[in-house]
């Protein structure tokens, strides 16, 4: 349908459809999109172009005297002059006025009712729009009816490059945040994540300042006693493979925040990665990609219409989004208590942090700030190998506020709900990236098991003599041998002069933080 409404947003293209359904926009998509697929499935398939990550370099937030105290300054946040982002929106807006069919979704992020906001998505890719009526919360028709007025706007002109000669910019490609404004600009990519990330960004800003914790985690909930835990990560680190267990409720994937009522998933659906992706080891994924969810940049059998979830020839970042209700263990409304375990995942590079480890409340600060893990191939431009990266909060390229004001709440949290923290390595075992080999999936499930079961609290632990926290060293169904890195190395000369190069990355990378750091703080870091 047309939506008149929209003129509002200085977009008066005739032909604009609103919150049209999955099966339209599978129409629109075949219609008016060249490259546009249904898998077997009934997944609609896409491409994305040139772009099939993010690109964290290219993202800008515009510096106004009103929140620009609130903004940790620097190159995650990197600012931007307000006249350069009234020249990117107006070309934005230039472009989607040449189309001839754009499409508008409105929706919401935050299953709280309190704390949800209101966030409309202007495109003119049907696939975009179908990402999105995935990725956010879809309204009802009564929702709909008395939707109003948004409370951000992404504008989607991703198709249209930005201009070099506008101050400020580095490339063709911009992402652009205007808190005051409350709009977000994409020139340059068509990467759908850009916008998903670009709604995190929005709440990692919004919620600290009510005092609400936003959380980079995934989130599960026990069938019978409702006891929450969360899990932090990068992409790629295994948050949305092991949130996908059938034994518990999935409450979400990605995205979460932590209020004094328990947590709440901001989004609403899932975007896994799909690489390698089968029925017989992650089932809950392969199956909900049916029809109404998106298959991003993923090799199809022309004839067949079957998808090759190992063939990387376009990207190793092949994605697939689905509605959260597509798990049949989803808990909706994907809400629930305070979690009693807090779970740090990290894909260890080097090989050198146990498969298991429980921290202290100072360790357990430290390891947050920290965010130690690696960039996996294809998740980032230009990264086509694990890479040893350290992303504040497990999440440091979405963050506004500066790392400490997250930790300090989920210090609060923790604290004030006896949470149990621990840190697993989803990565490498009997050597280093290239040398050893990744964890296997199932020793990770049998170890987030353990700890979902409460067993895990009378269990022996050994204090690792370089990084300090109680190695674990008996886990249900995990061989004992592989729990103590060091005896999974054929060299152990060669993992103590590893574990001392990684340790040293640690207390480098704290640096930046010391200023504001307790000296128990700063001493809960490895000994080097």
């Amino acid at each position: 349908m047309t939506d008149f409404s929209l003129q509002v947003h200085d977009i008066t293209v005739k032909t604009v459809l609103h919150n049209l359904t999955p099966s339209r926009l599978y129409e629109e998509a075949i219609k008016y999109e060249k490259d546009a697929r249904i898998a077997s499935s009934g997944a609609m398939v896409s491409y994305s172009g040139d772009k099939t990550g993010r690109s964290p370099k290219d993202k800008r937030i515009v510096r106004r005297p009103e929140s620009e105290q609130d903004v940790w300054w620097g190159p995650v946040n990197v600012a931007l002059e307000p006249n350069s982002f009234e020249i990117n929106r107006e070309r934005a807006k230039d472009y989607l006025n040449t189309r001839d069919r754009l499409y508008c979704f409105d929706g919401f992020a935050g299953w709280d009712l309190e704390h949800r906001i209101k966030v409309r998505v202007i495109c003119s890719r049907p696939y975009h729009a179908l990402f999105m009526h995935t990725m956010l919360i879809r309204p009802t028709k009564d929702e709909l009816a008395t939707y109003g007025t948004p409370d951000f706007v992404i504008y989607n002109a991703g198709e249209f490059p930005a201009n070099l000669h506008t101050s400020g910019m580095t490339s063709k490609t911009s992402v652009d945040l205007s808190i005051e404004d409350r709009e977000v600009v994409i020139l340059g990519t068509e990467y759908a994540g850009e916008m998903k990330k670009g709604v995190f960004t929005i709440m990692n800003y919004l919620m600290p300042k009510a005092g609400i914790l936003s959380m980079h985690c995934s989130a599960t909930a026990d069938r019978l006693t409702g006891r929450s835990s969360v899990m932090f990560g990068l992409s790629g680190t295994g948050k949305t493979t092991l949130s996908a267990d059938p034994k518990r409720l999935l409450i979400g994937d990605d995205e979460h925040c932590w209020s004094d009522h328990g947590i709440f998933n901001i989004e609403g659906g899932c975007y896994a990665k799909t690489i390698d992706l089968t029925n017989e080891n992650e089932p809950e994924i392969f199956q909900a990609l049916h029809f109404g969810a998106v298959l991003e940049n993923v090799v199809l059998d022309e004839d067949a219409r079957e998808v090759d979830f190992h063939n990387t020839s376009i990207t190793q970042n092949t994605r697939g989004a689905y509605p959260i209700e597509f798990i049949g263990n989803a808990k909706i409304p994907c809400i629930a208590g305070h979690p009693t375990d807090v779970i740090f995942l990290t894909c260890d590079a080097f090989g050198v942090i146990p498969p298991v480890s429980k921290l202290s409340p100072d360790q357990a600060m430290y390891h947050f700030i920290s965010g130690y893990t690696a960039k996996v191939a294809g998740t980032e431009v230009g990264v086509t190998e694990p890479q040893a990266t350290f992303s504040p909060c497990f999440g440091g390229p979405f963050l506004v506020w500066h790392p400490t004001k997250y930790a300090g709440l989920l210090a609060e949290k923790m604290k004030q709900h006896g949470a149990n923290v621990w840190l697993v390595n989803t990565g490498w075992s009997g050597g280093s990236f290239g040398a050893g080999q990744r964890m296997k999936l199932k020793y990770t499930r049998s170890i987030i098991d353990a700890i979902h079961s409460g067993t895990l609290g009378e269990t022996p632990t050994a204090t690792d003599p370089v990084f300090g926290f109680s190695v674990l060293t008996s886990v249900p169904n995990v061989p004992s041998e592989i729990l103590i890195p060091r005896q999974t190395w054929s060299d152990p000369a060669a993992y103590d002069a590893t574990a001392a190069k990684l340790a040293r990355l640690f207390v480098e990378n704290f640096e930046k933080y010391k200023s504001a750091a307790s000296p128990e703080l700063i001493a809960a870091g490895p000994k080097i």
